[in-house]
């Protein structure tokens, strides 16, 4: 679903700030930032506002030259990005480096950009004080108009290149505020007239999993670079996506692997990225590569999602590879090293040519209902005490009153007389999920003890 708002893309070639200029403008670290070059490789968009006025910020991957680069491959795919970014955005600021000069690269960018109809600003960064101003004259050479010197990293210069281009931003289209505000509410199936935020599915996965061609596939544009080396995404892409359900956001996490693995800072700050994106989600789509079936690392991520309350859905990827037996024996895999998933949805998929995945709205319509399912507080008194009385807790504890104090996922806080054990806990939460149709979301419970019964 196209943003409403009017769309500034960062474009430039490789390590001149533009994730630091990002940054800056939102106020905040969104993209992952550090002094190698290459780190930023998907589009990343954002909302930002000026002045009183919203638009979306969107990051770009570094622009380079085809065939140039030690991965010809990965650049071509990146570059690929960023003149996705430079074709469609309403404003471009294309970011260079003031100490390095006008590189062949930025003369490759300022070619590209020279042939677009809507306005291009220049942004010299790197100008830390008065003294280096003198710099940005240089750059009049690439053909776009007086240059702005910024410092990124201080803020210095950034709120006079915001100014420039609030002033050639276009307006945005009447009632995009009320459409914005209406695409954030979604109505639940089965629950008319009641309103909750969208839903945020969120897809996980240790690295080359497939996750970004899922990712592409399910949004219907290639807004993640696929590559078959590991670890091509570093952060954490989000696009909402208007569906049969209401518009639904999904986001592309990078692999997940255990810290100890993780060798470089880039790939550390992804991590954490992922881990926050799940526990921002309503629901996490675990990607499994079925030619290398379920690994030690995918039961740690399926430890912490539920951890976060967040429902599984598992899609076994790549599965028209494998052959009968290979089918077979991961699907003992998933039974065995799975098992305490319980009742969790596992489709069978490709992602590369959409095998299988008309199976997920209609399974995503579950879990949702799921997840946001309110149960009357009669009912789950009722479920609790037909419990205790085939199956009574030892040493004479009881719960005596319990209510459903929330959703997402559904909670309910136990009044007991005295401490429930752990093992009897467990049997009451595998009553209430029989009773009520909870077997493929987590469901939390609280026990709050009352003194004196």
């Amino acid at each position: 679903m196209a943003s409403p708002l009017p769309t500034v893309a960062i474009v430039g070639r490789p390590n001149v700030g533009k994730s630091t200029l990002m940054n800056r403008v939102l106020g905040r670290r969104e993209a992952i930032v550090a002094e190698q070059p290459g780190v930023t490789r998907d589009r990343k968009e954002m909302p930002a506002s000026w002045q009183g006025r919203d638009f979306t910020v969107v990051d770009t991957g570094g622009w380079l030259p085809q065939g140039a680069g030690d991965n010809a491959s990965m650049d071509a795919k990146v570059s690929a990005q960023s003149e996705k970014s430079m074709e469609g955005a309403d404003v471009v600021v294309m970011v260079v480096d003031s100490h390095a000069g006008i590189t062949g690269d930025d003369e490759g960018v300022a070619g590209r950009l020279r042939g677009r109809a809507g306005p291009v600003l220049v942004a010299v960064n790197k100008v830390d004080d008065e003294a280096h101003e003198d710099l940005i004259w240089e750059f009049i050479r690439l053909g776009l108009g007086d240059p702005f010197p910024v410092s990124a990293l201080h803020g210095r210069g950034v709120g006079d290149l915001l100014d420039a281009v609030m002033a050639v931003l276009p307006d945005e289209p009447a009632g995009a505020t009320e459409s914005e505000a209406d695409a954030g509410m979604v109505s639940v199936s089965g629950q008319p007239g009641v309103d909750h935020p969208m839903v945020s599915v969120s897809i996980v996965g240790r690295p080359n999993a497939g996750k970004s061609t899922l990712f592409n596939r399910l949004i219907g544009d290639d807004r993640s670079v696929v590559h078959d080396q590991p670890g091509t995404t570093r952060d954490a892409i989000d696009t909402v996506v208007e569906t049969e359900l209401g518009p639904i956001r999904f986001v592309d996490t990078a692999g997940m692997r255990r810290r100890a693995r993780i060798d470089q800072a880039t790939e550390y700050y992804s991590l954490l990225r992922a881990l926050a994106a799940v526990d921002r989600s309503d629901i996490a789509l675990l990607v499994i590569d079925a030619t290398v079936g379920v690994t030690h690392q995918d039961q740690r991520l399926v430890e912490r999602i539920d951890g976060a309350g967040c429902p599984i859905v598992v899609l076994l990827n790549k599965w028209d590879l494998l052959d009968t037996e290979a089918r077979e024996a991961i699907a003992l895999d998933i039974d065995h090293r799975l098992h305490f998933l319980g009742e969790a949805a596992v489709l069978r998929v490709s992602a590369l040519s959409g095998k299988g995945l008309n199976r997920l709205l209609p399974e995503l319509r579950g879990v949702i209902a799921e997840y946001r399912r309110r149960i009357p507080t009669q009912a789950v008194n009722r479920v609790l005490r037909d419990a205790q009385a085939a199956h009574p807790a030892p040493d004479g504890a009881r719960v005596l009153y319990a209510t459903q104090g929330a959703a997402d996922p559904p909670t309910f806080t136990l009044f007991a007389n005295r401490t429930l054990p752990r093992t009897y806990l467990r049997y009451l939460e595998r009553r209430l999920r029989e009773a009520f149709d909870l077997g493929s979301v987590p469901v939390k419970l609280r026990v709050r003890r009352r003194s004196g019964e």
